[in-house]
């Protein structure tokens, strides 16, 4: 589907919860082109109560009312990942272009089941992967495609952090739940930074890991570690520990000619280190935290600029992090 400058894009979301007020929902209303018309929660009160602070015109409580929604042209589902194939197809059979929150589903095999009925129909499928369209992690794509550290050799992820209070309190948490999220905070976090260095060295090419549950808070796993080789050769390590006594986050990728470091989540600068020294520069992250993924869903949409994360790359980041998990 194509659109003009002309025309307008009226989206729909599907589950206005926490990440939609600050983070994703803006920006459907504060970009030239697009406009929220419509939000929907199970729970018909928050509906209401989301839709009146954020001014938007109408609210439901069931999605395939709002799906079914002629005022309604596209869907952004921003609902827990277990939920995601189920309003997706919803949408692919409204004939509608959908943007899903990441992870793109549970499993890899239920995220080519979403990309394959979107590719089928022809329907542009987005997924929020949106630390592709930031500019402190372009900032990192800038110098590795410039040469500042020669070719890339290696790199490696070290995040961890502590149980918190919830973990520790057996109070129900979706993103432990391994019914919702197998691999815990490993698919809520792990996966953005999965996908980013997929963005910045291309395609897996072999995956290995080993996964567990060892602090038995929850159902889900809590501590993974992988090795991998990208398609070009380059050698990667991670491991993703959430039951450790503090918070790490430290991305380190190796050159023949120098270093850079930077972290996926914490608010810290990225560092360049080279022959000509070092360089370290703080690249802010917008309020929105999603503005510029969004802003590219319409360059994409209006003007047929590929969008940087579509199913088919989170499909393969889904396959990445299902072999981490041993499930392939």
């Amino acid at each position: 589907m194509s659109y003009t400058d002309t025309n307008t894009i009226r989206w729909g979301i599907i589950g206005c919860g926490d990440v939609t007020e600050v983070k994703s929902g803006p920006p459907y209303q504060l970009t030239e082109g697009f406009e929220l018309v419509a939000v929907m929660r199970r729970n018909a009160e928050k509906a209401a109560d989301y839709a009146r602070r954020h001014n938007v015109p109408k609210h439901y409580s069931n999605a395939e009312e709002l799906i079914a929604d002629k005022d309604v042209d596209a869907v952004y589902i921003a609902t827990p990942p277990d939920s995601h194939k189920e309003y997706a197809l919803m949408v692919a059979a409204a004939g509608k272009p959908c943007c899903i929150e990441k992870p793109l589903a549970p499993s890899y095999e239920d995220s080519k089941v979403i990309f394959e009925t979107f590719r089928k129909k022809e329907l542009t499928l987005f997924v929020a992967y949106y630390r592709r369209t930031l500019p402190r992690f372009l900032k990192v794509k800038e110098w590795l495609d410039t040469g500042k550290i020669g070719e890339v050799r290696h790199i490696k992820w070290m995040l961890s952090k502590t149980p918190s209070e919830v973990d520790k309190s057996g109070e129900h948490n979706w993103r432990t739940d391994a019914s919702v999220a197998p691999g815990g905070y490993f698919d809520d976090l792990a996966s953005h930074g999965l996908d980013l260095f997929a963005y910045l060295f291309g395609n897996f090419k072999e995956v290995h890991g080993i996964s567990l549950n060892q602090q038995g808070l929850y159902t889900a796993k809590d501590a993974m570690s992988g090795t991998w080789l990208h398609e070009n050769g380059i050698t990667g390590t991670g491991a993703w520990n959430f039951g450790c006594d503090r918070r790490e986050d430290l991305v380190e990728i190796y050159g023949s000619k120098g270093k850079i470091s930077f972290a996926v989540f914490e608010d810290q600068d990225v560092t360049l280190v080279s022959a000509s020294g070092t360089q370290s520069e703080f690249i802010e992250h917008p309020k929105h935290v999603q503005q510029f993924h969004v802003q590219a869903l319409k360059d994409d949409l209006f003007h047929n600029r590929t969008h940087p994360s579509t199913g088919e790359t989170a499909t393969h980041t889904s396959w990445v992090m299902d072999k981490i998990l041993g499930n392939l």
